[in-house]
């Protein structure tokens, strides 16, 4: 069966991949996820200041990821027929008053909600970017432009989380969301001067949402989204309070630069093999995670064995966005708008119930069942993969359905 193709009519035809545009949409998505996760680098020193417990604290990624949640779909559907510029200009200015605001609040109630509003924005942008970038070019360089446009999503985890952090520990944790408005605001001159406008999609064009989660392959890329980012977000949230007991919280900032490093490895790996690999490489990220939270469950009294896992960590999870968003992309066709919507919410649904979820854990156990959990999560995740083969998570080249 042929499936219509995401590409636009408006996309480049040229094999010279359109380089500065494609990394503004990646600056893009380091913006969004660092501020939606840097939280977490920042987690003692931010509780401490806002006087409240750690887990309380851990809630500002939560309240982010609400935002997301409830933003993506609706906020996607209204304005699909907007001019793609406009909106991901709107959308990152959002974020430039997100952040100033967050780093000037002395109360916890009004960085919440600064939270929410950054979460709002970051939904709609999650939505936005991997159809912005497919835009760009020809059908065979898709999973090329994703993993571009999708790269500062794992750079932000690889240094950014980890330079917040040790930012905190040597200075002050507000500077690292200051910081994060004077990217936003050289961020939009770039956008201006780079980035190609498309228009929005016609509205005899566009599918309602239930069609769309009922095209085949879309259900399991979904799920697996959310049950692998679930996973990802119950340790990656709370991994201060889960190195503390190992007399390792003074290296928080070193394990998630490990963790990070071997992200951008792992990028590099998608980026060469996804346009044939997707499904290998997907099985291989659940994989890899796995040994990785069976390693700290067993080993985490070990401070060289928790490097190693970190470093599974990593492998496994930075391209794991792009293998998500190339498959809903691939599975959904024309559809893909919408659709990315629905990745967005099961994302941070992922990444809301994780800061939910640890939280609870922290509070009624003990921190070493964090990657107990993560690690029950992942099963399932593996077995939807291995058999989604034929929609979902294809054997094949991209493009060529």
């Amino acid at each position: 069966m042929t499936r219509p193709q995401t590409l636009s009519p408006h996309s480049t035809t040229s094999d010279r991949l359109p380089l500065a545009a494609l990394l503004a949409l990646a600056t893009t998505g380091f913006i969004t996820l660092l501020t939606e996760t840097m939280p977490a680098g920042v987690l003692p020193a931010m509780s401490r200041d806002l006087g409240v417990s750690e887990s309380a604290a851990g809630q500002s990624v939560t309240v982010f990821a609400i935002g997301a949640i409830l933003a993506a779909i609706p906020l996607t559907k209204a304005t699909i027929g907007w001019p793609r510029r406009h909106l991901l200009l709107v959308a990152i200015s959002g974020f430039a008053v997100a952040n100033t605001v967050t780093a000037l609040s002395g109360s916890f109630a009004l960085t919440l909600a600064a939270r929410f509003i950054a979460g709002i924005v970051g939904g709609l942008l999650w939505a936005l970017l991997a159809g912005y970038a497919v835009r760009m070019v020809p059908a065979h360089q898709r999973g090329k432009a994703m993993a571009i446009a999708m790269a500062g999503a794992t750079v932000a985890l690889s240094i950014g989380v980890p330079a917040a952090a040790l930012l905190a520990k040597l200075i002050e944790w507000r500077y690292a969301f200051g910081i994060m408005t004077v990217l936003t605001l050289a961020l939009i001159v770039w956008v201006v001067v780079a980035v190609p406008n498309f228009p929005g999609q016609p509205k005899g064009s566009r599918l309602p949402l239930t069609r769309t989660f009922r095209i085949p392959g879309v259900a399991p890329v979904l799920v697996v989204t959310l049950t692998f980012v679930l996973s990802h977000s119950i340790l990656y949230t709370y991994i201060a309070p889960f190195l503390a007991p190992l007399g390792m919280e003074s290296q928080v900032d070193a394990v998630l630069l490990t963790f990070g490093l071997v992200s951008l490895v792992s990028i590099w790996i998608t980026g060469a093999l996804i346009h044939r690999n997707l499904r290998l490489l997907m099985i291989l990220a659940c994989a890899l995670f796995a040994a990785c939270t069976l390693l700290l469950g067993i080993f985490s009294g070990v401070p060289a064995l928790v490097y190693a896992g970190a470093a599974l960590w990593g492998l496994a999870f930075g391209g794991t966005s792009t293998l998500l968003q190339t498959a809903v992309a691939e599975a959904a066709g024309d559809a893909g708008d919408v659709a990315q919507a629905l990745l967005t919410t099961g994302w941070n649904i992922g990444i809301a119930g994780g800061g939910i979820i640890g939280g609870i854990i922290l509070g009624g156990l003990n921190a070493s069942w964090l990657s107990w959990v993560a690690l029950a999560l992942l099963v399932p995740t593996l077995a939807i993969v291995i058999t989604a083969r034929k929609n979902g998570f294809i054997k094949g080249e991209l493009g060529s359905r």
